[in-house]
């Protein structure tokens, strides 16, 4: 297997971690390895089709999940500030009414 595979393998391993633990400083500093390793990937000249494509579909399902994960969190904000935001309308009534 090529350096280049090997990086990607390993990034992609690193991520599925990240993504385990929720850490998204980490899954971001991944992100731009995965970048990186997509540019060297395009500028070297003789790599294994098939093991490639094998580990950009395996990249490709873990970005799938980073987005679900993602979207869920950014979801569960929004959730939460508006929880936030009714309890701070019931709050004024009652002091209205208080």
């Amino acid at each position: 297997m090529s350096l280049v595979l090997q990086r990607i393998e390993q990034t992609r391993e690193a991520l599925v971690d990240a993504l385990a633990e929720r850490n998204w400083e980490a899954i971001g500093e991944l992100d731009l390895a995965c970048r990186s390793c997509m540019e060297d990937v395009l500028s070297e000249a003789s790599v294994d089709e098939v093991a490639l494509r094998d580990n950009l579909e395996e990249l490709l399902r873990v970005y799938k999940q980073l987005l679900e994960a993602a979207t869920g969190e950014r979801q569960a904000i929004v959730d939460e500030m508006s929880q936030i935001h009714q309890a701070q309308s019931a709050a004024k009534v009652y002091h209205l009414f208080g």
